[in-house]
């Protein structure tokens, strides 16, 4: 009998009969792809260009049954699991090497219903996605800033984006989830229906099962918000980043402005002589009344002398793929974060000097500032912990070369290093590359435990593995 080798979950070998393969085929909606099969590239081949695996089997999904089916075949036969949404995870762990993918990206849905305020997203969607149906209502969640990243693992490591201080985080918007748990149940989560996977789902990242949907309460907002950039030669950036950090301290829960330091790609409202020179942007977000907008952002835009001032109203949807191009797939890229109480003059004097020190053209620093509605709910409400008015700091390094990794990754390292002393200890666990397992219980801080301990209910085998990893006693005693 034909037979083929897979990878287990403890990174051995089985074999599974060829039988047993066409199967699971016969049973699903989707369709099941092996290497050689035209579609399987393409499945398997995700944003980060660094991350090059090859599953032994990818089942790609089409709905609930689908998801139960393909897990329930990984559990009685332990293989090696990954979860594929939208593919942007920047540590790669929606590709496993040899045991079987998930592959939920053909579940699209989105259902808006504009009288409840509500949408149930399918976990395959994307921002974009998400954002052309809700905004067809003058609705929106909160989300991120890519419009090509997926809703799914955004939401389940906490989502934050142009309008969290004023309608919290993508988390604090989801009302129910329907789970496929390690033993191939569909479950709901919601405050009243498995309230601990409830709490776990929101933050915990996909530890607990798969969220096959999300529904999701939305706000009035839009079509048009105040947005755009503001764009500052480089030389001024510590006097920038102090105006700044002034200015945030009365900005209203409206207001989101992020700080951007790159090489100037080549926009076309920045002059010929400055594409390619570094720079910093203050790229800013005002979603209530335009007229109230313009005087909101006055102090941002009054600061130093700007090079270029792009800021009006835009089409949100617009807004939210305003960085797309920088963004886009097939580059290699890893990140460093941080999580700041404050921007320090010391930490600001690191990060400056590191983009002196950038080591090619695609490689920026993000700064992020959260704080507002997201920062009034209690820091053990949500598996997400950190809930005090911060800064998220992403390293970001961005090459086309792999003779460029070591640099690249070593650029990003060091000032990691060189600002840790200055930072928070918390982590976005969504920004987390793949080395950083280390990490992970200092990202949670004091809601670690507790999310271990709801692992340990739900996934004691640790089906669920790749991600930033709760290791389940079980699972800690075979290692």
């Amino acid at each position: 009998m034909t037979t083929m080798s897979l990878t287990t979950l403890d990174r051995g070998k089985t074999t599974v009969d060829a039988e047993a393969i066409e199967a699971l085929s016969a049973q699903l909606r989707g369709t099941l792809l092996q290497q050689g099969d035209a579609a399987y590239d393409e499945a398997r081949t995700i944003w980060n260009a660094t991350v090059d695996r090859r599953p032994g089997l990818i089942v790609c999904c089409v709905g609930a049954s689908d998801v139960i089916r393909a897990v329930n075949f990984a559990r009685e036969n332990r293989l090696l699991v990954s979860v594929r949404g939208g593919g942007h995870n920047i540590a790669g762990s929606a590709v496993c090497d040899g045991g079987l993918m998930i592959d939920l990206s053909p579940m699209k849905s989105v259902r808006v219903d504009p009288a409840a305020r509500r949408a149930w997203v399918g976990p395959g969607a994307t921002l974009a996605d998400v954002d052309r149906e809700t905004q067809a209502f003058g609705l929106a969640v909160p989300t991120g800033i890519n419009s090509t990243t997926g809703i799914s693992g955004l939401t389940l490591g906490g989502g934050f984006g142009w309008i969290t201080r004023k309608f919290g985080l993508t988390i604090d918007n989801l009302v129910s989830a329907d789970v496929v748990t390690a033993d191939g149940k569909l479950l709901r989560a919601s405050q009243t229906e498995n309230p601990d996977l409830f709490w776990a789902l929101r933050g915990g990242g996909g530890n607990f099962g798969i969220v096959t949907a999300f529904e999701f309460q939305l706000h009035q907002m839009g079509p048009q918000v105040l947005s755009g950039l503001v764009v500052h030669p480089f030389a001024d950036a510590e006097k920038v980043l102090e105006e700044y950090r002034n200015a945030l301290e009365t900005a209203p829960d409206e207001l989101t402005c992020w700080v951007v330091m790159r090489q100037a790609p080549p926009l076309p409202f920045l002059p010929a002589e400055w594409h390619g020179k570094d720079v910093l942007v203050l790229a800013m977000c005002y979603c209530g009344d335009l007229q109230a907008g313009e005087k909101a952002t006055k102090k941002l835009r009054a600061i130093g002398s700007p090079i270029a001032d792009v800021v009006g109203p835009n089409p949100f949807a617009g807004w939210q793929q305003a960085f797309d191009p920088l963004l886009a797939p097939g580059a290699r890229n890893y990140w460093k974060s941080h999580d700041f109480t404050e921007l320090s003059d010391r930490a600001v004097e690191i990060v400056t000097e590191a983009i002196r020190e950038l080591p090619g053209p695609e490689c920026e620093i993000f700064i992020g500032h959260v704080g507002g509605a997201a920062g009034r709910v209690a820091q053990n409400a949500t598996a997400f912990p950190q809930r005090s008015s911060h800064f998220v700091m992403n390293v970001h390094a961005r090459w086309r070369e792999p003779a460029m990794d070591r640099a690249c990754i070593g650029w990003a390292r060091g000032l990691y290093e060189a600002a840790k002393p200055y930072a928070a200890g918390t982590a976005y666990v969504n920004f987390m590359p793949e080395d950083e397992v280390d990490r992970v219980e200092a990202a949670y801080g004091g809601n670690y435990q507790r999310l271990l301990e709801i692992k340990q209910r739900y996934d004691p085998l640790n089906l669920f593995r790749m991600n930033q990893n709760l290791r389940p006693k079980q699972s800690q005693r075979a290692a």
